[in-house]
């Protein structure tokens, strides 16, 4: 039991941090980013060619260096993030959401294919293979790679919980998120704003796909597809927009795609992840923590 518990936590906190970006984009500028599963797949592809270039130099690819690389490839993917935006989105901020939707899908389909142009169709092994001999915990069998990748998702998402609640950028986040308007009124830098959210976002889910690639070993050009969906879904479980929400619900789908495919199969994991999207849609759409809002006309 403890071992399903550990698995569904372990690979919930890959979910949770694309999902924070998902959630907290859509709590800000009401965007379905569909683009933001591919940051996550930049980050593994960014970190692949930064790692490769440091093993060689070094000689050595071991844990330290790979959270420096972490570092590292936060750093750009959050870059991408606001580069993303200011290009593609900013420009249609006040359209109507089908146009930037459809946008988002199409900077999707841009990632990807220019990462198959540069690095070609088949998949790459990741130059760091994180793995280790396993220890038994309450039965579950736990390796040391696991407990660093998850303590430093649950450092990331720490950091990031401070910094909205408790510093003026996060309130300011905040505030923009209840009403934009009054906020520009305030003398908020509304654009700011967005452009740091967009940064915060993408490196989180740039962090995400160098923790995946270090520990699954292998990468390719689709990889941010699926993650993105179940992103997606993990945001709706928790409640979208909410900060929360998201991690709950990357936590949740973890382990109901780990208790399912354990009772069904491997192969109905990504069955599992959909269906509680329908169903969560279908009889509370506002997710766990998501609350009801009233739009007056």
């Amino acid at each position: 039991m403890f071992q399903l518990i550990w698995n569904g936590l372990f690979v919930g906190s890959f979910y949770a941090l694309v999902a924070i970006g998902y959630s907290m984009v859509y709590g800000i500028i009401k965007l379905l980013n569909f683009a933001h599963g591919d940051i996550y797949m930049l980050g593994a592809f960014l970190s692949f060619v930064v790692l490769g270039g440091m093993t060689g130099i070094l000689g050595i690819g071991n844990l330290p260096i790979l959270l420096l690389v972490l570092l590292i490839a936060m750093l750009l993917t959050g870059g991408l993030g606001v580069l993303i935006e200011r290009v593609a989105y900013r420009p249609l901020r006040g359209s109507p959401r089908l146009s930037v939707l459809i946008t988002a899908v199409g900077v999707s389909f841009t990632l990807e294919y220019a990462v198959r142009q540069i690095w070609g169709p088949n998949p790459k092994v990741f130059p760091i293979r994180l793995s280790g001999d396993p220890i038994e915990i309450l039965g579950a069998r736990i390796t040391v790679p696991q407990i660093v990748l998850m303590a430093v998702a649950g450092l990331l998402m720490w950091i990031l919980q401070r910094y909205i609640m408790h510093t003026r950028e996060g309130r300011a986040m905040r505030a923009i998120a209840l009403d934009q308007k009054a906020s520009l009124l305030m003398g908020v830098n509304v654009n700011k704003v967005i452009s740091r959210t967009f940064f915060i976002g993408s490196a989180l889910a740039g962090a995400a796909g160098v923790m995946a690639a270090a520990y699954y070993g292998s990468i390719d050009f689709l990889m941010g597809f699926v993650i993105g969906l179940k992103a997606f879904t993990a945001a709706v479980i928790g409640g979208i927009g909410n900060l929360y929400g998201a991690m709950l619900g990357g936590l949740v789908l973890g382990l109901l795609e780990s208790f399912g495919t354990n009772f069904f199969g491997g192969e109905w994991r990504d069955v599992f992840a959909f269906g509680f999207l329908i169903l969560f849609l279908t009889f509370r759409p506002t997710g766990i923590l998501g609350e009801r809002v009233v739009e007056r006309v």
